[in-house]
């Protein structure tokens, strides 16, 4: 016969660790699930935001993008620009401000938001004169910020021409980019940098080429200028960075 499963006794039930171990577990499921609730609601809001501030943005008859910077920037002070990855769901106004921290757990209206918001780095000008303007944003579960910056690593992405251009427009106007770098990095900052002699910046190019997940052929010379967008992976393990050149 089967030998009947034996109760537990009461002098267990009451025992410290097992309490605590009980208690423990619980308050971890309570956490948990708090924690998703507000992952959840930080999507929501950051969404909300960014469905609003569409608005300020529209197609005129001519096929071409306009933004109201003016009322944009009435409510948002610290939009400085609205960037477009095409082929991906990265059309979204960009924000900098005087550090590289605040927006990796601000949204665009300066509230506590662990989706953070895309932001210029802090050190870009802004003003055309930039070697290399940086542009960073969280890699969001939910599909949002530059969570689809990743997508450019895929080669039916890549291969498709009409993926390979970037726009990011100012009060000033249109600037058009060509990507010309594609790769997953080490966390490091080796492409962060901002500051070149002719010389350094042409090894710096070649680095960043010789990092891409394919060669796309393009000419950079030391007189252009660049684009870096930048994400995190893997669990901020790896770095997903797309550089692309201005072509106008």
């Amino acid at each position: 016969m089967r030998a009947k499963p034996k109760r537990m006794k009461e002098s267990e039930k009451k025992n410290p660790i097992y309490l605590i171990l009980t208690l423990v577990f619980l308050f971890g499921i309570i956490y948990s699930g708090y924690k998703i609730i507000i992952w959840h609601f930080e999507n929501v809001k950051a969404n909300e935001v960014l469905e609003e501030i569409s608005k300020n943005v529209t197609v005129d008859d001519n096929n071409e993008t306009k933004i109201d910077f003016k009322s944009i920037k009435e409510q948002y002070e610290n939009v400085v620009g609205w960037l477009k990855v095409e082929g991906t769901a990265i059309d979204h106004p960009v924000v900098q401000t005087t550090d590289n921290d605040y927006y990796l757990n601000h949204n665009i209206n300066k509230t506590e938001n662990s989706a953070g918001w895309i932001f210029a780095d802090c050190e870009n000008k802004l003003d055309g004169t930039d070697k290399n303007m940086i542009i960073y944003g969280h890699n969001r579960r939910d599909g949002s910020m530059f969570s689809t910056l990743k997508d450019t690593l895929n080669s039916n992405w890549y291969n498709d021409a009409n993926n390979r251009y970037v726009t990011f427009t100012t009060e000033q106007g249109e600037t058009k980019y060509e990507v010309f770098s594609i790769y997953q990095v080490e966390n490091e900052e080796y492409y962060l940098k901002k500051s070149f002699t002719a010389q350094t910046f042409i090894d710096f190019i070649k680095k960043i080429k010789q990092r891409s997940v394919k060669n796309f052929d393009t000419e950079v010379t030391e007189n252009d200028s660049i684009l870096t967008l930048s994400t995190c992976a893997d669990n901020n393990n790896y770095r997903v960075v797309l550089h692309a050149k201005k072509i106008q």
